[in-house]
């Protein structure tokens, strides 16, 4: 059975930066697109940055500038690298996976709270 696994969630105060990681416990998870999605209370589960397995990249217009998504294949990890962060980044933070298709994986999520 295939696993992500997210940490780096936590409190920070308005302005802070926090990153992220997701750990994937197998290496075919390399070669194929990974995400991280956000879900706010009593909100929908909605996009934040997609990398594919080549590098490239594309982030929701609420975090460009603030937000970098990479990747180390070598590691099967991906990372989300979040500055600047405002009270609305406020939510669980979800790593996903387009392996296995069609329906991919998902992560435990991990909190992220901002609050002075």
């Amino acid at each position: 059975q295939v696993q992500l696994v997210e940490s780096g969630g936590g409190l920070v105060q308005p302005g802070g930066s926090l990153r992220l990681s997701c750990a994937a416990s197998t290496s075919i998870f390399s070669i194929y697109a990974m995400s991280w999605y956000l879900q706010a209370p009593g909100k929908q589960r909605e996009l934040v940055a997609r990398i594919t397995s080549g590098g490239n990249t594309n982030y929701a217009d609420s975090v460009k500038g603030r937000v970098t998504i990479s990747r180390d294949n070598a590691e099967n990890t991906v990372y989300l690298q979040m500055n600047a962060l405002k009270p609305e980044d406020t939510a669980v933070y979800y790593c996903y996976s387009d392996y296995p298709p069609p329906f991919g994986s998902w992560g435990q999520g991990t909190q992220v709270t901002v609050s002075s």
